[in-house]
């Protein structure tokens, strides 16, 4: 192994790290990407066929790149996704190592030595930039289903004929969980939904995507430092949303009506019996309050832009109604559970002073703990649109002028 010297290391070659990589390309900043896999390899290799986006593609924005085929309306699919994603590697010619995972980062005195299965690097600043969903959360419940029972993460589901054709449990009713179970039960399947608290979202209102209101209304730019519980934010679940050709909505009265069994959250297993939680109907009325709110503000901002002449009329979705929710099940009737439950941070290269007791990086807007370290790509880092494609360019270039700054003054000080 060698030991190489640059001023920057990115870990990451994700969406995220490209972004950054450009914005410091731009600044003539010596960097490299470092990334484990090939470049953006979870959208290569961890999503299912059908998956498409969630927002628009013409909210698809990236530093000195934006979506540039015939479907600004449309979703992309996850093939297209690597596809845009390389193209704009290769328009800067983005300095990528594939292949390469980080083992460790030790600090010293002017900087950070970057362990890894190749080499080692030595670096004033490291930004990681591996994204949100890196490692499926798997409830402790799963080791009490019974050894019949087959269990996927999303990461791991590709396609319902992969399945056999006993009934699904998914759990966890977010836009993963949602477009599953909608999907394995357009297959044929029996599908029951195990919901928990949840973001309900229409995919059109007043005749504009949802998002077209939330980038107009100016939601998906609010700052990190100007919500009042930022923690809470952080921890939303992603909204109930597909991308179709045909814009069709995806809450839960259109999985009631497509036959999709609707539980509460799954909160025992009791023998062969699975138990769901009698909060269901709680939890829907307040996922419909959330979105009332939202529309509210929606029809304010309509008003107030003098726009309602110009888009469709006041037409609310329909209260969440469904049938009475199941409350017990067999689980030796179940043939495979999804885990749709969410993610978990990992970073074992990165010292424990820098992350919570959670496992979860310290940081303040991206800024971590430590001079010279940055997160990129992680829920509301620096705003509610951090996590999009379309967002996760502006945090790049907030964070490559701190980054530039933080250079300058270490290189004064040598």
């Amino acid at each position: 192994m060698s030991t190489i010297t640059c001023d920057v290391v990115v870990i990451g070659g994700g969406q995220a790290g490209l972004a950054m990589s450009h914005c410091l390309t731009e600044r003539s900043i010596d960097h490299v990407v470092l990334e484990r896999g090939e470049v953006v390899n979870s959208w290569r290799t961890e999503r299912w066929d059908s998956l498409r986006l969630l927002t628009p593609n013409w909210l698809t924005r990236l530093p000195g790149w934006e979506y540039r085929a015939g479907d600004p309306d449309g979703y992309m699919t996850a093939r297209e996704v690597v596809a845009h994603l390389d193209a704009y590697r290769r328009s800067f010619g983005a300095p990528v190592l594939t292949g390469t995972t980080v083992h460790r980062i030790d600090a010293g005195d002017d900087g950070y030595e970057v362990l890894t299965d190749q080499d080692t690097w030595r670096t004033r600043a490291v930004v990681v930039a591996t994204g949100a969903f890196s490692t499926p959360h798997i409830p402790a419940i799963a080791d009490q289903l019974p050894a019949s029972v087959r269990q996927l993460a999303p990461t791991e589901y590709k396609r319902p004929s992969d399945l056999d054709d006993r009934p699904v449990l998914v759990v966890g009713a977010s836009a993963s969980g949602a477009q599953i179970a909608d999907e394995l039960r357009r297959s044929g399947r029996e599908v029951v939904l195990a919901t928990g608290e949840h973001v309900r979202m229409p995919r059109t209102y007043r005749g504009m995507d949802i998002h077209w209101w939330m980038d107009a209304i100016g939601a998906l730019d609010e700052r990190w430092d100007e919500v009042e519980d930022i923690t809470k934010a952080r921890r939303a679940s992603s909204s109930q949303l597909v991308g179709t050709p045909e814009q069709r909505s995806l809450g839960l009265n259109e999985l009631d009506a497509a036959g999709v069994r609707l539980a509460g959250r799954l909160v025992g297993v009791n023998g062969s019996t699975l138990q769901f939680s009698g909060s269901f109907a709680n939890i829907c009325a307040s996922a419909d309050l959330k979105l009332g709110r939202l529309l509210d503000r929606i029809d304010e901002y309509a008003t107030a832009h003098g726009l309602d002449a110009e888009v469709g009329p006041v037409e609310r979705p329909a209260p969440t109604s469904v049938g009475s929710p199941v409350g017990l099940l067999d689980a030796s009737t179940i043939g495979t559970v999804v885990w749709a439950t969410g993610y978990r941070p990992n970073y074992p290269y990165l010292d424990a002073s820098l992350l919570d007791r959670k496992g979860a990086i310290v940081h303040d807007g991206g800024v971590m703990t430590t001079p010279g370290m940055y997160v990129l790509g992680l829920p509301f880092l620096r705003r509610r649109k951090s996590t999009f494609i379309g967002g996760v360019g502006d945090d790049a270039r907030d964070l490559a002028g701190h980054l530039a700054e933080h250079l300058d003054h270490t290189a004064a000080r040598l």
